[in-house]
């Protein structure tokens, strides 16, 4: 029982709920997640079983995509509407549709931000938010984050929200850039709906909520070398498959011929077609190194 479920996490429930759920519907102990999700956002949670707990790694810098309603007029302290209000404005205009599209714009690439209080960010091995509800003040630094993608989907002038989809690297707040493009057009802001699209390859047209998951069980499984297509393939020599799952390295003198740049590159390792594992290749010594085998 090893692989990849596309779990549709809803509002309410945490990553770490998630883990728990899937552990007692499969009677599997080995179950990890990709990506945390705040317990009220919903949305795409990668969710590993078995061996492939093994390559939550290789699925940290995938791209992420999400659908968010940003809310003007307040401000708060956690970024999202379940926060205390600490900036509030009534009287304003929402700028027009051109305005907003130019901020949007101004966000959209390499960005810095400064990350929520209430998050899950360890400060001296504890969870920032666990530090702010025990009165502590937390101080967070910076980080430089990448935005590939925002792009307006609905202004509600009534509303006083804006709906928008965004496509970004690991470790980008979206409660953030909430804030951050609401002071931009200097209106407080924060986010008021959250779902996330998609983790890399794991897309919310075909994840399986808690209920489907339930009925089906271990039938959702996905592959879990499914899960990295991003990750260049190779297919090692037959006569070396004994000694790639021994943990040994393999000179490939074709291969390394092939490869342009001289830098070491992740690969997914099969033998005629059958997953072995993770390694990469070594472009000092022109071998093919295994990191993780998952069949021995």
């Amino acid at each position: 029982m090893d692989g990849f479920i596309n779990f549709l996490k809803p509002p309410g429930m945490t990553s770490h709920d998630v883990v728990g759920f899937v552990r007692r519907v499969l009677h599997e102990k080995r179950v990890g997640h990709a990506g945390t999700l705040d317990p009220g956002a919903a949305g795409v949670l990668p969710v590993a079983v078995g061996q492939a707990t093994r390559l939550i790694e290789y699925l940290d810098n995938e791209r992420k995509t999400y659908r968010a309603e940003m809310l003007l007029g307040y401000e708060t302290d956690s970024g999202d509407d379940s926060g205390r209000i600490l900036d509030q404005l009534t009287d304003f205009v929402i700028p027009e549709t051109k305005a907003i599209k130019e901020v949007f714009a101004a966000f959209t690439g390499g960005i810095v931000q400064v990350p929520p209080a209430y998050s899950a960010i360890k400060i001296n091995g504890q969870r920032a938010y666990d530090l702010v509800r025990q009165g502590v003040k937390v101080e967070i630094p910076s980080r430089r984050v990448e935005v590939f993608r925002l792009a307006l989907v609905e202004k509600n002038d009534a509303a006083k929200t804006l709906l928008f989809d965004v496509e970004c690297s690991k470790g980008t707040y979206i409660r953030t850039l909430c804030q951050d493009m609401g002071r931009a057009m200097n209106i407080p802001a924060t986010m008021s709906f959250l779902v996330r699209t998609g983790v890399g390859g794991f897309s919310i047209q075909n994840a399986v909520t808690p209920e489907e998951f339930q009925v089906l069980g271990e039938n959702v499984l996905q592959p879990g070398d499914a899960a990295l297509s991003h990750i260049l393939k190779y297919n090692i020599n037959p006569a070396r498959k004994k000694a790639f799952c021994n943990g040994l390295s393999s000179f490939d003198k074709a291969f390394s011929e092939k490869i342009a740049d001289e830098k070491n590159i992740e690969l997914r390792v099969y033998c005629e077609d059958i997953f072995l594992g993770m390694g990469h290749y070594d472009c000092e010594n022109k071998t093919i190194v295994p990191d993780k085998v998952l069949i021995r």
